[in-house]
């Protein structure tokens, strides 16, 4: 009886295929023909012109929660841009030193120089190179992120919250561009640069970056003569007073160099300010010429 009941099903079921019976109307009876492929997975990538909470050093998906730019938030995205093909083969995220973080880097300093105004260096800002975490980069992410962000000090800084975006922030007269300093010594070292208004009692003043050539960051540290020689010339520049042997009659420097982790990451900006030891000014001295800066033999 089973094995009859089980051929009646099987009789039953070729019957009605062959009868047509049961097919809806306006399908053809394949069940797999119309399906729909699966979609090509989409590798997360961070969007520009956002802001963020908190700052990062790893591109991790699970920390990313950007926020509106007019919201509280410590740094601010002004690029994303993908890394160079042939630096993307590599099974893990490219080191320090590295081509690929040197491209990036080389990168998110150009598209942060033309959001804040002028080189980052010049002012209060911090500048971050973000790569994916290992995570996203065995997944095939390959891309990087460019954050600034405002920082409260021209040395021993830390990240501000603030809110508003960064853009243009260094242009003109913004507040956070530097300008005019105190410097505090200790054993013939700067321990100090506050930083004031230049119309206030100062003794130091911001006068440019340039870039330097060394080949790595020892000959860089070693290299203080010609630093020194650098920064003088950018302090006859802005001045408006002659590149001469009486110059360091004139005034002194102060510089500010990259750290060997900065070096690494790709930064090569010299900070280079002038200094008086031996009085203070109540107004800039850029352009003021020979009599802003007067020879002082004693």
């Amino acid at each position: 009886m089973r094995r009859w009941l089980r051929a009646c099903a099987l009789g039953g079921v070729a019957a009605l295929a062959l009868a047509g019976c049961g097919v809806p109307e306006g399908t053809d009876g394949d069940l797999v023909d119309d399906w729909a492929g699966l979609a090509t997975p989409k590798i997360f990538q961070p969007a520009a012109d956002t802001c963020h909470p908190d700052e990062t050093e790893v591109g991790y998906l699970s920390s990313y929660g950007p926020v509106p730019c007019d919201q509280s938030h410590e740094t601010e995205t002004v690029h994303v841009g993908t890394l160079p093909a042939e630096h993307t083969n590599g099974a893990t995220v490219p080191s320090a030193g590295s081509p690929a973080r040197l491209a990036a880097y080389a990168e998110c300093e150009k598209a942060a120089n033309r959001t804040l105004g002028a080189d980052w260096r010049s002012g209060r800002v911090t500048l971050y190179t973000i790569l994916p975490s290992e995570y996203g980069w065995k997944g095939g992410a390959r891309w990087f992120r460019c954050d600034v962000a405002e920082v409260n000090r021209l040395d021993g800084p830390e990240v501000k919250r603030r809110t508003g975006t960064l853009k243009d922030a260094l242009a003109g007269a913004a507040p956070l561009a530097h300008r005019c300093f105190n410097v505090k010594l200790a054993n013939d070292k700067v321990d100090d640069m506050a930083e004031v208004s230049c119309t206030t009692r100062h003794d130091a003043e911001f006068v440019g970056i340039y870039k330097d050539t060394a080949g790595d960051h020892d000959e860089l540290v070693k290299g203080s003569t010609r630093i020194h020689r650098r920064c003088q010339a950018m302090v006859a520049s802005y001045a408006k007073v002659p590149d001469d042997s009486n110059l360091k009659y004139r005034t002194g420097t102060i510089y500010y160099h990259p750290s060997a982790e900065e070096w690494k990451d790709g930064n090569r900006g010299v900070q280079c300010f002038l200094w008086l030891s031996d009085r203070s000014l109540k107004r800039s001295v850029k352009g003021g010429g020979t009599k802003a800066l007067p020879i002082r033999y004693a």
